[in-house]
């Protein structure tokens, strides 16, 4: 009996495929940007029509959007039949701005405010400091009440999640709720919405609070809202909170500045009270996930000492500040919810 080789794998065929789709990869953001902009998704939500309707309602060019429309039929986010161009179940769910599911209103921000800043990452990476930090008041405070609005829809959903989680019920004692660094009011609004029982201290810069105050209001919520003006670090927090609130905060914090803000939270809480975090995280060895580490790079060109953290760091600096049981939740979003209970 004859002895059989082994069989040798086939190797694999390595390509620039994935090199080249990287070299171009500005350009789908930024035609999808433009799409937003000009109210195509809008245009095409009371239906089908042709690149010449379209230019009619929205007063864009034809060769403009002809170029623009058909790119978005490339990347699925139009159907395109004859010559009239419709929108995709994910299009439809997503980038209609009078939607409350819209999620298009980061990508107005692309062109001007993101992306002239990561224009000097080759010189950020060389000296570790950002151009501007928009974690400073001053040009953080325009930056920001630019942004939080548009932005709401992003964290609106685990908002609802953690205000289902908590399981607060309309029968009680008041329940005294801490949104810090509030921005568009969506934490505090979400678990405002769960229970009639809740009321909630908003604390953020003040050229940011008219905007949470503006979307309080849309809410039917300004009379269960009080408002604290100032920085994190300068803010008086109160005592005695049931629930705070950090929605993706930690991250343009840095380490030092997060561990300060989560023991100054922890004495702002009752005992028995729970803080909720959440955040970009990534794993413990910073393999991954992708979005996270890709976020981190956001926080090196946009903050000072900014980076993306592991439940295992945040726990730490949890238990460091006094918190007990840290542990997730799931919830629509980037990553988990953190949780903690002050004892």
């Amino acid at each position: 009996m004859s002895a059989t080789a082994p069989a040798v794998p086939a190797t694999k065929s390595v390509t620039p495929e994935r090199i080249m789709q990287f070299a171009w990869g500005y350009i789908p953001t930024l035609m999808l940007e433009a799409a937003v902009r000009h109210r195509v998704f809008d245009v095409l939500d009371s239906g089908p029509k042709t690149l010449k309707e379209t230019a009619a309602v929205t007063g864009a060019s034809e060769r403009g959007l002809r170029a623009v429309m058909n790119a978005m039929v490339g990347l699925d986010f139009l159907a395109k039949e004859g010559d009239r161009y419709a929108l995709t179940p994910e299009s439809s769910a997503f980038l209609v701005s009078t939607k409350p599911s819209f999620q298009g209103g980061i990508l107005r921000h692309t062109s001007e405010q993101l992306i002239p800043k990561w224009l000097k990452l080759n010189e950020i990476v060389a000296t570790g400091k950002p151009v501007a930090a928009v974690n400073q008041e001053g040009a953080g405070s325009e930056f920001f009440s630019e942004f939080v609005a548009d932005i709401f829809p992003m964290s609106y959903p685990a908002a609802q999640a953690l205000g289902a989680h908590l399981a607060l019920g309309d029968a009680g004692a008041p329940v005294r709720v801490l949104d810090l660094a509030a921005g568009s009011g969506v934490w505090g609004i979400g678990v405002a919405q769960s229970s009639k029982r809740v009321t909630v201290t908003a604390v953020d810069w003040p050229e940011v609070l008219p905007i949470t105050k503006k979307m309080v209001g849309r809410f039917g919520l300004s009379d269960r809202f009080s408002f604290v003006a100032g920085d994190l670090d300068a803010a008086d927090f109160g005592k005695g909170h049931n629930v705070a609130t950090l929605g993706h905060i930690l991250h343009s914090e840095g380490e030092t500045r997060s561990r300060s803000l989560l023991k100054k939270t922890f004495d702002a809480l009752a005992p028995g009270g729970t803080i909720a975090i959440q955040e970009f995280l990534v794993n413990p060895d910073r393999t991954g996930p992708i979005v996270s580490l890709l976020f981190a790079g956001n926080m090196l060109v946009n903050t000072d000492h900014g980076d993306t953290y592991s439940f295992e760091e945040i726990s730490a600096w949890l238990k460091e500040a006094g918190f007990t049981n840290p542990r997730l939740i799931d919830a629509p979003g980037p990553s988990p919810l953190i949780l903690a209970t002050r004892p």
